[in-house]
């Protein structure tokens, strides 16, 4: 059977992912699987579709990449995405270890790729999404820092701290007085 896959930029949430499936099913694809970042549908695509298909996703604020190295970057983005938001951080390898286990490539060369593209590393952008996640999960005012520390995997509340204090300017306890409007989208991360 043949499938077409389509890596789409912005990709952040399941709500990304549902309207990302209604422009395919709008176009009369049928989505095979459809997960942060990359889009499989049954059958081949013709140029103009395709071209019918970046319109519709630009139009949400999505944007299809043909590039493979954007591709990969946004590969990696989903990953860490999906690690941090989703899997409550749950993992049992350092993160260059699910990185390379997760996308199959060797750690060194997605490094050098997302640093040569980004100009972040890969270690500095996970760590401003654990910041993103601790900010929601104080603004939701439902766990105690040390259950966040506990949850997010910190070593100590002080190591949380220190870190959130380095990304954002401000304690976990200021934010948390100010938290109105400082969060940051997932995908302007």
């Amino acid at each position: 059977m043949k499938e077409t896959t389509f890596y789409i930029k912005n990709m952040v949430c399941d709500r990304c992912k549902m309207a990302v499936e209604k422009i395919m099913l709008d176009r009369k694809l049928s989505p095979l699987s459809v997960d942060l970042g990359i889009v499989r549908v049954q059958g081949t695509v013709t140029d103009e579709q395709r071209g019918e298909i970046r319109n519709d996703l630009n139009a949400m604020g999505f944007e299809l990449l043909d590039d493979h190295r954007f591709q990969v970057i946004e590969l990696i983005k989903a990953t860490i995405i999906k690690l941090v938001h989703y899997k409550d951080n749950n993992i049992t390898l350092n993160l260059s270890d699910f990185l390379q286990h997760e996308l199959h490539q060797d750690y060194s060369s997605l490094s050098k790729l997302f640093s040569e593209y980004t100009s972040m590393t890969i270690e500095h952008y996970y760590i401003q999404q654990r910041i993103e996640r601790v900010k929601e999960l104080l603004t939701y005012n439902e766990m105690s820092l040390t259950e966040i520390a506990l949850q997010m995997h910190y070593s100590s509340v002080a190591y949380l701290s220190s870190q959130f204090k380095t990304i954002t300017g401000m304690t976990p306890s200021e934010f948390k007085s100010l938290h109105k409007g400082k969060r940051k989208a997932l995908d302007k991360i």
